[in-house]
């Protein structure tokens, strides 16, 4: 049962009783403040009929300006810039009609004109201050409990004061903020909210030896991963429990509030400092525009949705093979923008038919292609090969030849690090992909291009659920070999980025995400257990298992014979010089590849890919 909040609850009604009390007291002050006592009984008169109009008028005025339509326990500088707005017209229309009747000397012979503009004054204040007694009162009617939890605030910008104020206004949450951390010289021994700034990032071990404290709480959504990582090991030496607000990327569409605070997982460790978005570029690119995404129940393809739908495309088209990811993913995106068109569309790329019913009805302008089969032991397995060829390579062509004569403006294709000298069919059947993409590019002078970044984390089926599972079981964590590393980069990151990259290209480009480097798989499981509140080989025991087929100790992303250059973002390279097959021995490829897949010969399917794709030596 919800606990009933202590906040007084005062109707709008009382505040409109109020109001006309303050507008009689204003009146009467102005002329009071004005006018000497001997005088008052002189100007009587003109005193009524100043109450009667400023009755008349201001009423109506404060009402259409929203004042009755406002819970003023929550009140803001918003608020008080409306109140200043409300009372300004209102002053202003009296005082008109005031001047209009003491132009006519059979109903007034006039009055002191000063005492309008004091009127003014004194019913910005009574009004104002009305309005804001409320919110003082709400205050003092949530102070916090002595039981509340004392919460130590790493963070003293905006981040951090929402989350105090949050604590502060709210009974819901049982927390008492007793300090914040930051490294700005300039917030130092400063207080926001009456919450004081009690010393630097460095000064957190001191702080959790001389002070109580239940819980540290991160409030810097930009706060890099290395900064995360010894915070969190600090707290974790002292045995107090920690938690964190979503980083930058994971905010972006939604709002940052106290209620999205969670404990600090492993995608925190790894944040980088997030790089300034061109926003102009990114809404030229997508805003009012019909735009598709491939794959759209997939974890990129459902995050490229989630941020795609900030920029109000005219239309965003859900396009995948398994009706219940896209049955989820529609329902979120529904709920969070519920003014956008969405339209779901169960269907395959391999199916060029369906692809062109689908684009003659819509008309994509914009495409993202993000289907693709993905999960490398799966792909090696001789009765999926077939399976991998139809659809990263056969399905990606087919989509690019729709998307020709349906004239899109834009296709981005996204690919994977695994498809750079590629040791197994999936990254050679994804580097295929690419170079279908950059030839029609190429051949039609069209804008489309191509997207290549590392790992992500969290992915269906990645390796961070299933080391989660592992450790929820009691262990062993299964890793394929002590010296294993990938590059990773979190979901919301990855596609922050790829549409940055997609809304610059101009067609034909390989674009690279900067996924800064290599991160050990054994550090990774080693910070996970630490995270989960246990010891590694002590709780949870890893256990080496051996590399399977087609898998590298390392990946690269890019050849070493290939140029990078920087782009306008730093964390955007663009490729040039990489090794690409001209448009009609690509073509013969795919359609030996086409005619193998079909008779299902695997053998000879991984010969025309070891012998056609540059770099490939596949180890299926």
């Amino acid at each position: 049962m919800t606990k009933p909040s202590k906040k007084p609850r005062i109707r709008n009604r009382y505040v409109l009783i109020g109001d006309l009390l303050v507008i009689v007291i204003s009146v009467m002050g102005s002329f009071a403040l004005r006018l000497d006592a001997v005088e008052l009984p002189y100007y009587f008169p003109a005193i009524l009929l100043m109450m009667v109009v400023a009755l008349l008028v201001k009423t109506p005025i404060y009402y259409f300006f929203g004042l009755y339509r406002r819970m003023w326990i929550y009140a803001s500088i918003n608020e008080l810039k409306l109140i200043a707005s409300a009372v300004t017209t209102a002053s202003v229309a009296s005082s008109g009609v005031m001047l209009l009747l003491l132009g006519i000397e059979a109903v007034q012979p006039g009055m002191p004109r000063s005492a309008l503009g004091i009127d003014w004054l004194l019913s910005l204040v009574l009004i104002g201050g009305s309005r804001f007694a409320l919110r003082i009162l709400a205050e003092q009617g949530s102070a916090p409990n002595g039981d509340a939890h004392k919460a130590l605030i790493i963070g003293a910008g905006d981040a951090g004061a929402l989350v105090v104020r949050e604590m502060q206004r709210t009974d819901k949450i049982a927390y008492t903020p007793i300090g914040f951390l930051d490294d700005d010289p300039a917030k130092q021994r400063q207080e926001i909210y009456g919450v004081p700034v009690i010393g630097k990032l460095d000064d957190l071990q001191r702080i959790l030896e001389n002070h109580q404290v239940d819980e540290v709480i991160f409030a810097i959504p930009s706060l890099p991963g290395k900064f995360v990582r010894t915070a969190a090991d600090t707290c974790r030496k002292a045995e107090v429990p920690f938690r964190t607000m979503p980083g930058i990327y994971e905010l972006l569409g939604g709002k940052i509030n106290v209620s999205r605070l969670r404990n600090v997982d492993i995608t925190d460790l790894l944040r980088r400092q997030p790089a300034r978005t061109n926003e102009k570029l990114l809404g030229a690119s997508l805003k009012g525009k019909r735009v598709l995404v491939t794959g759209a129940g997939g974890s990129i393809g459902s995050e490229l949705c989630r941020q795609i739908s900030r920029w109000q495309p005219e239309q965003l088209i859900l396009l995948g093979h398994g009706e219940n990811s896209i049955f989820e993913a529609l329902g979120e995106l529904q709920e969070d923008y519920p003014t956008l068109n969405f339209v779901p569309v169960i269907a395959d790329i391999r199916h060029a038919e369906r692809l062109e019913r689908i684009f003659a009805k819509y008309r994509p302008q914009v495409i993202f292609h993000a289907a693709a089969h993905k999960h490398v032991p799966l792909m090696e397995a001789r009765v999926n090969i077939e399976e991998a060829i139809t659809n990263n390579v056969l399905g990606t062509q087919r989509l690019v030849n729709v998307a020709l004569k349906a004239d899109v403006e834009r296709l981005v294709l996204i690919s994977t690090d695994k498809a750079v000298a590629p040791s197994n069919v999936y990254g050679a059947t994804k580097r295929l992909a690419e170079m279908l993409v950059l030839a029609a590019a190429s051949q039609n002078s069209r804008a489309f291009t191509v997207v290549r970044f590392g790992n992500v984390l969290g992915s269906r089926g990645s390796i961070i659920p299933k080391f989660k599972r592992q450790i929820a079981l009691g262990g062993p964590i299964t890793i394929t070999h002590p010296a294993m590393e990938r590059f990773f980069m979190t979901i919301p990151e990855a596609v922050h980025l790829v549409l940055q990259a997609a809304a610059m290209g101009r067609g034909g480009e390989t674009f690279v995400l900067n996924m800064g480097e290599p991160v050990s798989i054994l550090g990774l499981a080693k910070d996970l257990i630490r995270l989960s509140g246990l010891e590694p080989d002590e709780d949870i025991e890893i256990a080496f298992t051996g590399i399977r087929p087609g898998e590298k100790l390392t990946e690269i992303l890019w050849e070493a014979d290939t140029g990078n250059d920087p782009t306008e973002h730093p964390d955007i390279f663009r490729l040039s010089g990489d090794e690409r097959l001209e448009n009609a021995p690509l073509l013969e490829l795919v359609r030996r590849l086409d005619t193998f897949s079909r008779q299902g010969a695997a053998d000879a399917i991984i010969r025309e890919l070891d012998e056609h794709v540059p770099g490939a030596e596949i180890n299926a």
